[in-house]
């Protein structure tokens, strides 16, 4: 096969081990990290965030995706050395689906393609088989496999199920061993009911039915990704066992990502070398043990000379002691991240090219230079210049994304439930992006004045009615539900909408595409005796150590501007009144999760969205033709 490329930001996300990747001629399965080529240092970079890496550990080790004892470390994915003498490293992907249909010739019967295993097509290529008339047809992977929502993947067994009743019992005796040829047959729709697969004994089965619970049958919980071609089973409890896919349909494989923002932990240099040599480091229970890494690692002892092994132990020490103390006191990074970006210091981090976070925060006449009522709510602008953003693939799910809510730290989408990358490996696939952005810290006494307004309380409260209305559907199907969780908080709904109407504005405003902009909501959980936090950071990031060109920072100078016209877009949308109008109870089950929202004022990309485009609300924001009264921004101007 040859070498193919992609991008490392779609191999810690879309490209993933577990995925089907479509290439020019072939479609293959991403191998596990068993199969990655990473046997020398200089094919991977290591990614220093002790954070995520005790964040991840923390919430993984005990469903046995990574090795327990310590931190997984966090890897790039394998790099191309850029030498042409030597061999570049790769991700190793295997031939999925192994089931091929025959492309029709002159002759041949056009909605009629003849099925034949991948092993009997004319190698060395395998791209065409030779018929018993002598005739090479070309042939593609067939395009539907089947799995089940704990992520196991295989081939559909076409000569079982095509010989099975639709009752699920087998047929005749001997049916199941049938030689006869097979064929896939397209009918003159798309429709389910109109494409079959059919052998030659007469017996057929259609793609509607192969659609009917149970019907595959149960799932042996194959992982092809991970073990060889038969799949590498575990056991399975999928309630609906094996289901049909569509080989090139979204849901086929739902990334599970964790993203934090690196934050300025060290103040003087031995620090910050610890710091950057965290991964090696963190193995010492010892100044000897310090001494000898720093023998064998000449990067490690060249950039400590001048330590002696003790100061550098002790140091050691004190940051494992600090990090282990800061996850103990606030599990969720956004805590540790808001409480940095809100300090209201002047100089936030340091103004260097190596520094992980470089802000300030603006004096308030910088942005807000004559009072205006409409930025009485915003308690403080803090211009990003540069910081970065580090993001870990831990596994992924099919048919259904991971659950939004599933415990406390969902704001970072650990979700407990989820397939494997790997054998219990010591490292995870991670990325580094460096950009820019600004963050907005809100008013805690102008929240506090907006939640008590009873027409606040109102909305809240159909809002909710429509999270409870979406859980019980879910229960009426039997799938799992998630308690309430803080982003059905009319706060958290308000702040999400801003950011989805920032986006498009700052889209306009400075030239950024808007799906090259992120969101990351800050609305901590609210503590007896103290003030609100809520806040909210639009940036961009991107691979490499350049970053971006400052376009997001200027924003800020002219920030009052830019947020009048954001509002002033969500007033009329071009589908009132019936967004405007939208009762979430009422709705139909994917619009349950929002109120007045829709394509035409809030809706976004899902790659800027961390909620998947759930939880929106303009209404919550401004006054619109349905709702007068609950907006945040309406009752300042």
């Amino acid at each position: 096969m040859p070498n193919d490329t992609v991008r490392l930001s779609q191999v810690v996300g879309v490209f993933g081990p577990g995925a089907m990747l479509d290439l020019p001629d072939r479609s293959v399965l991403v191998q596990g990290l068993d199969h990655w080529e990473m046997g020398g240092k200089r094919t991977f970079l290591t990614v220093e965030e002790p954070r995520l890496a005790r964040l991840l550990h923390q919430r993984l080790a005990d469903d046995g995706r990574v090795v327990g004892g310590r931190p997984p470390e966090l890897r790039t994915p394998p790099l191309d050395p850029g030498d042409p003498r030597r061999l570049s490293p790769g991700i190793k992907a295997t031939v999925f689906p192994r089931w091929f249909a025959c492309d029709a010739l002159d002759g041949d019967a056009p909605n009629r393609r003849r099925l034949v295993p991948f092993h009997i097509l004319t190698p060395p290529k395998r791209h065409e088989h030779l018929g018993e008339d002598g005739k090479r047809r070309r042939a593609s992977p067939i395009r539907f496999v089947c799995g089940c929502e704990e992520g196991h993947l295989q081939d559909i067994e076409w000569r079982k199920v095509v010989h099975t009743a639709r009752s699920g019992t087998r047929g005749a005796p001997g049916e199941a061993r049938c030689a006869e040829q097979m064929w896939l047959v397209d009918g003159v729709s798309g429709d389910p009911r109109d494409t079959k697969v059919a052998c030659d004994c007469g017996a057929a089965v259609t793609l509607e039915e192969l659609f009917q619970r149970g019907r595959l049958g149960p799932c042996p919980g194959r992982r092809p990704w991970i073990g060889d071609a038969d799949g590498d089973a575990e056991p399975c409890t999928a309630p609906d066992g094996l289901r049909l896919l569509t080989r090139s349909a979204t849901n086929t494989y739902f990334p599970q990502v964790a993203s934090v923002i690196s934050l300025p932990q060290s103040e003087d240099r031995l620090s910050r070398l610890v710091e950057e040599f965290w991964s090696v480091l963190q193995q010492c229970g010892s100044a000897m043990e310090v001494s000898l890494a720093r023998k064998f690692n000449p990067a490690l002892g060249a950039s400590l000379a001048g330590f002696p092994d003790d100061d550098v132990f002790d140091r050691l020490q004190t940051f494992s002691a600090g990090t282990t103390a800061a996850m103990a006191e606030a599990e969720d990074p956004r805590i540790a991240e808001y409480e940095v970006l809100a300090s209201g210091r002047g100089l936030i981090g340091e103004n260097s090219f190596s520094a992980k976070l470089h802000a300030e925060t603006l004096p308030r006449d910088v942005w807000d230079p004559h009072g205006a009522e409409l930025l009485d709510g915003i308690a403080s602008l803090v211009a990003v210049h540069r910081l970065r953003e580090v993001s870990c693939l831990y596994g992924f799910t099919r048919f259904e994304p991971a659950p939004l809510a599933s415990d406390d730290l969902e704001d970072v989408g650990l979700a407990v439930r989820g397939a494997a990358l790997g054998r219990q490996p010591e490292w995870l696939p991670a990325v580094e992006q460096f950009g820019e952005g600004f963050f907005i810290r809100f008013a805690p006494e102008a929240l506090e004045r907006w939640l008590a307004r009873p027409e606040v309380g109102e909305r809240a409260r159909r809002l909710r009615d429509g999270a409870d209305a979406w859980r019980r559907a879910k229960e009426a199907r039997g799938q799992t539900v998630p308690p309430s969780h803080e982003r059905e908080r009319p706060d958290y709904v308000m702040v999400h909408s801003l950011a989805h109407a920032l986006v498009t504005e700052v889209a306009i405003d400075c030239g950024y595409p808007a799906s090259s902009l992120k969101e990351r909501v800050y609305v901590l959980p609210v503590a007896p005796g103290q003030p609100r936090r809520c806040g909210l950071l639009i940036y961009t990031a991107t691979a490499g150590n350049q970053g971006t060109l400052g376009g997001l920072v200027e924003v800020t100078r002219r920030f009052g501007r830019v947020l009048a016209s954001a509002l002033a877009r969500l007033e009329l949308c071009s589908g009132d009144p019936v967004c405007a109008d939208h009762d979430p109870p009422s709705a139909d089950e994917d619009r349950m999760l929002h109120g007045a929202a829709c394509h035409g004022c809030l809706l976004i990309s899902e790659t800027s969205c961390e909620a998947r485009n759930l939880y929106l609300d303009r209404s919550l924001l401004v006054d619109t033709v349905g709702q007068v009264g609950s907006g945040y921004f309406a009752t300042l101007s």
